[in-house]
């Protein structure tokens, strides 16, 4: 409202400051705009300020206002802002003195209907089906029987009690449950922290890494389910190394962690029956096949039973195979006594045979007269090496003296012929050398027959020789006479000795009364009269 007044005439209303005037307006419109909803699109966001506020504005085709979430409020939003979103801003309208500007501080954010968001989440779904995150070569198949199963979800809800539920039901296993918020304000980030958590775990720590992820929610709205479709949630079920069960809302729910998973579960105890088999099916099929087996391994069992009793049937009895060499063992049991007494006997006189063809005289006439016959050899030899080599030179010589006057080409067949002479003189004094080492090899030989057919060696085992006054052997004690001088040959000399009487003959054991009585033969008695002992 504009007033006018003469420039005369004196006016009664009050002056204001431009400060009380500002305050004014302020409290004006804050009363009258103390609670307002505003739809429009986002403008100028660039994110939260570094005090924690964000500033932007909201616009339509026709007009603009600013708008400011305060940093308490801003923490609390289910919704983010986003450049170009359209929302519906709750709030009230405030004035900034400072700059004669009005705007909205906003308590409130949603998206502007589900055209919105389906559009928001088209086209954050077309980003990252372009990165390839939904892709099907990423899929896992999911371990048949695990031992540990992580869950992400809500811990006071219905959907835990009905994953545990279920998988006591079906096959129990060990259980890890990580609690997260399923909507809200930051819960996005519980739920990817939640599944980094769960592959960040040691295999063989404290708390077992899972075999496989379940992340489950009931069902909802789609602003309910709005934190599964956040970018952070499905990157870190798509890096996800552990398989990845998604089990969001009901069957006709899809949010985009379904398309990041490994596999989709319409409901979250489908998840639970996807995750684990069926302990009683399982204890059915091992038994039908336990059975199956048993009864292949009896039914093999008979058929090789069968063809045992067939074969053993065919064979001959233990005593028919046995018979035929019983009696040839028991013959040649029989006769081995009898055989090993006849080689006895048969080797003892070859070698009685042997021995008395055997003299020491005609082994050591043989024994010099090969001696002399190998001299004799090698003097031959020799001189007929002599003669020979005298002739080849001689024959050389005159070899030489004809051939001088031959052309050079003769040369060579000189030379080659020398060669061959000089290798027949070679091969003639290695021809002698070997027949030499042959001969000393058999002279080495017969006498070391010689010496141990030599009595000698008897001797050095403790016996003697007593020979006569001829020299000759005495081999019979009845051949001795009383007081015939007498010599002892031991293996280190011999002594002289004098046959004396002796003591009375042991009596004859019955199997040795045919053989005839030995005499006693006393020891001489020296000259000095000094005692010596007998003999015999």
């Amino acid at each position: 409202m504009t007033f006018s007044f003469p420039s005369d005439t004196p006016s009664n209303v009050a002056e204001l400051t431009v400060s009380e005037l500002s305050g004014s307006i302020k409290r004006t419109v804050e009363t009258a705009f103390d609670h307002v909803r505003v739809r429009g699109e986002i403008s100028g966001y660039r994110g939260p300020h570094s005090s924690g506020h964000a500033y932007f504005a909201l616009k339509d085709d026709k007009a603009r206002i600013d708008a400011v979430i305060w940093k308490g409020t801003f923490s609390r939003l289910r919704f983010r802002p986003e450049e170009g979103m359209e929302v519906i801003a709750t709030g009230k309208i405030t004035t900034f003195p400072g700059s004669s500007k009005y705007q909205i501080v906003i308590e409130a954010l949603e998206p502007a209907g589900a055209g919105a968001l389906m559009a928001l989440l088209e086209e954050r779904k077309r980003k990252l089906s372009a990165e390839g995150l939904f892709d099907q070569e990423r899929k896992r198949k999911l371990p048949f029987m695990p031992k540990v199963i992580g869950v992400v979800t809500s811990p006071t809800g219905a959907v835990i009690r009905d994953i545990l539920h279920r998988i006591a039901d079906r096959f129990p296993v060990h259980v890890v449950v990580w609690p997260v918020k399923v909507q809200g304000e930051g819960s996005g980030e519980e739920v990817a922290n939640a599944i980094r958590g769960f592959n960040g775990l040691d295999p063989l720590g404290p708390v077992r890494r899972p075999d496989v992820l379940i992340v489950a929610r009931g069902g909802g709205s789609l602003e309910d389910l709005w934190s599964f479709n956040d970018e952070i949630v499905v990157r870190a079920a798509a890096e996800s190394d552990i398989p990845l069960i998604s089990a969001v809302g009901h069957e006709t729910d899809w949010t985009l962690i379904d398309y990041a998973a490994d596999v989709r579960a319409p409901t979250p105890t489908g998840a639970a029956e996807m995750a684990v088999p069926v302990k009683a099916e399982l204890d059915a099929q091992l038994a039908s096949l336990t059975a199956r087996l048993s009864g292949s391994t009896s039914r093999q069992m008979d058929n090789r039973r069968q063809s045992l009793r067939a074969l053993v049937r065919a064979l001959p009895s233990l005593d028919q195979l046995l018979a035929l060499p019983r009696r040839r063992f028991d013959e040649a049991a029989a006769g081995l006594g009898r055989g090993l007494e006849k080689t006895a006997i048969a080797k003892r006189r070859s070698f009685e045979r042997a021995t008395a063809g055997l003299r020491l005289e005609l082994l050591t006439n043989r024994l010099a007269e090969r001696r002399r016959h190998i001299g004799e050899q090698i003097l031959r030899k020799e001189r007929c090496l002599e003669r020979k080599l005298l002739g080849e030179r001689g024959r050389i010589a005159k070899a030489d003296a004809a051939l001088s006057a031959l052309p050079a080409r003769l040369e060579a067949n000189i030379r080659r012929e020398r060669q061959h002479v000089a290798s027949l003189v070679r091969h003639a004094d290695t021809a002698i050398s070997h027949a030499l080492s042959r001969s000393r090899a058999a002279i080495v030989a017969q006498d070391r027959v010689l010496q141990s057919l030599s009595y000698k060696n008897v001797l050095k085992r403790g016996y003697a020789v007593i020979r006569g006054e001829d020299d000759k052997p005495v081999t019979r004690a009845a051949e001795i006479n009383l007081g015939q001088t007498l010599s002892i040959e031991f293996a280190d000399g011999r002594v002289a000795a004098t046959a004396g009487e002796g003591v009375d003959p042991p009596v004859t054991p019955p199997q040795a009364a045919s053989a005839p009585p030995k005499k006693k033969v006393t020891k001489p008695v020296p000259p000095d009269g000094s005692q010596q002992g007998s003999l015999f």
